[in-house]
């Protein structure tokens, strides 16, 4: 074993033996997590019913912790179809929360084991695949198996299928630069906020922060199906929200709320992509959608987590 792969193995019993401690010390709340896992249970949620609407793909391990991320998935009503391994244990995430502050302790391990061949080309799940009308996957998912992102990306291209992308954070940009540009062809709509656009548009020499800009710029990339505009959206944070409207880019203004009555800003991307795609499959505007977005961003961030009360009231 390698130096690097010893230092590795090391940190990962350190990061298992860290969440032991905290299981056992602490009164541990438990929830079916990771970016496009929150999106996508937002989004079942605001839907309520028909329940799994939504179809999440994603890897875990055959541990206490994949039992109950399937058990939180089957609660939030969400048609998970996990792809089970040995190799490593189920990722998780500590969020430490001591009043305003919080830490988080994370461990990818299983998150990054996940094998094309070995789960999205298997005939029962690539059906699910052709079934489906709209598809997100948030970038991080580039810095495991860029080659599943396109095969669903080509397909979604090629039957004039809506396929949605989050540029998730700015290292996506920086350091996973080309498989993210391989995708960008595909991507009918583009989600980020204002700090990952802004490395977006340094890394590609768009020489500008002016985000609106940016957004336009980032709409007129090459695109395969020339039938779908591409739509970008970028939220940033508590000022507005910014999307291309055809030819124009349009701001959106989002939900007051008094900062006192922000617990927790941890999932609050997540939950608008999740607003926006529960619009989306219903065929509704983009002002709805975003309107949507909105909502759930704001109930969000007045929760510990990406929590949310048992119905929206949403209207």
């Amino acid at each position: 074993m390698s130096k690097e792969e010893t230092a590795a193995s090391t940190s990962t019993m350190k990061t298992a033996l860290r969440f032991e401690e905290i299981v056992k010390r602490n009164k541990v709340e438990y929830h079916a997590g990771g970016s496009t896992q929150n999106s996508v249970k937002i989004a079942q949620w605001m839907l309520q019913k028909p329940h799994k609407v939504a179809t999440f793909f994603g890897c875990i391990g055959k541990d206490d912790f994949g039992k109950i991320l399937k058990k939180k998935a089957e609660e939030a009503h969400v048609d998970a179809h996990y792809y089970e391994q040995t190799e490593e244990p189920t990722g998780t995430c500590a969020a430490c929360i001591t009043g305003d502050n919080r830490s988080l302790v994370a461990n990818l391990a299983a998150a990054n084991c996940y094998k094309k061949e070995k789960h999205l080309d298997l005939d029962s799940n690539w059906e699910l695949v052709e079934k489906a009308k709209v598809y997100y996957i948030a970038g991080f998912f580039l810095t495991v198996s860029p080659e599943s992102i396109l095969k669903v990306a080509k397909h979604a291209s090629e039957n004039n299928k809506i396929f949605c992308m989050n540029l998730s954070a700015p290292f996506i940009s920086q350091f996973f630069k080309e498989p993210l540009m391989k995708v960008m062809p595909y991507v009918d709509i583009l989600f980020g906020n204002e700090t990952e656009a802004a490395t977006f548009a340094k890394e590609l020499g768009f020489e500008t922060d002016d985000i609106a800009v940016i957004a336009h710029k980032t709409q007129n990339l090459p695109k395969e199906n020339a039938k779908r505009q591409r739509l970008v959206v970028f939220t940033q944070g508590k000022d507005d929200t910014v999307a291309t409207v055809g030819d124009k880019v349009t701001m959106f203004p989002v939900l007051d709320i008094d900062q006192n009555d922000i617990v927790d800003t941890n999932g609050a991307g997540d939950a608008f992509v999740g607003g926006f795609l529960f619009a989306l499959v219903q065929e509704q505007s983009l002002e709805e959608c975003i309107r949507a977005g909105h909502y759930a961003a704001n109930v969000i961030i007045r929760r510990v987590g990406c929590t949310f009360p048992e119905k929206p009231d949403f209207h």
